[in-house]
């Protein structure tokens, strides 16, 4: 009888528990880590939140990160290291961050804070609206040049640049064969702009 009531006891214990923060618990045990665009080059972490971030509240000392359709609330405190930003509440809403994070329960709380740097291209490497308006006039043959539509087949499908090609960036090793058999053609890259 002593050992049934133990067991009762223990988990009735438990119940309570997760009626009273479990749900939580349970909430950030199954919300994802890292949003889809970031799996093209990052693996998913448990200590690592990569998302957009939604608000920042210096008084509560918390910031809000979407990832998908889950929203994260992270803690931080005077610690916090920013890379690629002046302060914490000078990244601007909707940026791509990499949060560092320690969990303890419940809480959640920032370490580190990484805000995604837009893509550099040398200048040289850069092609001007004017020039490629010249190229397409003259379609890929004439101007010997393959125009390629990095984004995804979705937003190619909903327009693209007459006649650009779709390989996404996040499938482009299984896309290689669309790419020109005659490499004296010069390639073309767009996309969404940078990030």
């Amino acid at each position: 009888m002593k050992g049934k009531l133990s067991t009762g006891i223990l988990y009735l214990a438990v119940c309570a528990f997760l009626l009273i923060s479990g749900t939580d618990v349970l909430a950030a045990a199954e919300k994802p880590t890292i949003t889809k665009p970031c799996v093209q080059c990052h693996k998913g972490q448990k200590d690592i939140l990569r998302g957009k971030l939604d608000s920042v509240s210096m008084k509560a000392g918390t910031m809000k990160v979407s990832i998908g359709n889950a929203v994260w609330l992270v803690s931080f405190d005077d610690g916090l290291e920013v890379v690629g930003a002046p302060a914490v509440n000078k990244i601007k809403t909707g940026k791509e961050v990499a949060i560092s994070v320690v969990r303890e329960g419940a809480d959640v709380r920032a370490k580190k804070i990484t805000v995604k740097q837009p893509a550099k291209v040398p200048p040289e490497k850069l092609m001007k609206v004017e020039d490629l308006k010249k190229l397409v006039a003259k379609g890929p043959e004439m101007g010997k040049y393959t125009l390629v539509d990095a984004r995804p087949a979705k937003r190619y499908n909903e327009g693209h640049i007459p006649g650009a090609i779709s390989i996404f960036d996040g499938q482009f090793d299984n896309s290689i064969t669309k790419l020109p058999k005659d490499k004296d053609n010069m390639l073309i890259f767009y996309c969404g702009g940078p990030t």
